[in-house]
């Protein structure tokens, strides 16, 4: 019997470095890079209608929306790209990540959906200017949304019928069910709403 392989771990210098030529995604956590999957038309379509929405309802803010081509630096050891996020922040100390967004979300797909509702909702609540975290499922109508509370506790707000208006307090943006997944075309199957 071998021995296990070490792994080696990488600096966030090195990581940093490594992302400005890779055409591939990494995100960075504790030393691990762990490379991005592509995204499918379903998630491309929400993630359009999210900055589609959000760029007119924030032209005239210091606020503005970026997808998921800029890094979110959770803490000085953990790097995600978020599908969506909001920042406020006037000099970003970096122009390929921000530290101080405010609003976060993710649309899930089977290869992820499990770090986002764990790993990445425990790491984005332990960021203190982030108000709310948003996870959009892709499959079906259904968005959950983490919203810190004045007493620094979170409350989780569930939206999965086409009559309801998705809430997203941190923006003050109202979006209906139906606008968000417009395009989206849902398999026609037992698993998946249609």
């Amino acid at each position: 019997m071998g021995l296990p392989k070490l792994k080696t771990k990488i600096s966030v210098e090195d990581y940093l470095e490594g992302e400005m030529i890779s055409p591939t995604k990494h995100e960075y956590i504790e030393g691990e890079v762990y490379a991005m999957a592509g995204a499918s038309d379903n998630h491309s379509r929400i993630v359009t209608a999210l900055i589609t929405l959000l760029s007119t309802h924030l032209r005239n803010s210091k606020c503005e929306p970026f997808s998921n081509d800029i890094k979110v630096r959770v803490t000085k050891t953990v790097y995600y790209y978020p599908d969506v996020l909001v920042s406020c922040e006037e000099n970003p100390e970096d122009p390929y990540f921000r530290n101080q967004p405010i609003l976060i979300i993710e649309v899930t797909s089977p290869s992820t959906e499990n770090i986002d509702r764990r790993e990445k909702l425990l790491f984005y609540q332990q960021m203190p200017s982030v108000h709310e975290y948003v996870i959009v499922d892709q499959h079906r109508m259904n968005v959950e949304v983490h919203r810190r509370q004045p007493n620094g506790g979170w409350i989780t707000y569930y939206f999965n019928e086409r009559s309801e208006i998705v809430e997203l307090a941190s923006v003050e943006l109202s979006i209906p069910l139906p606008e968000l997944y417009r395009r989206v075309q849902f398999e026609k199957n037992g698993s998946r709403e249609s």
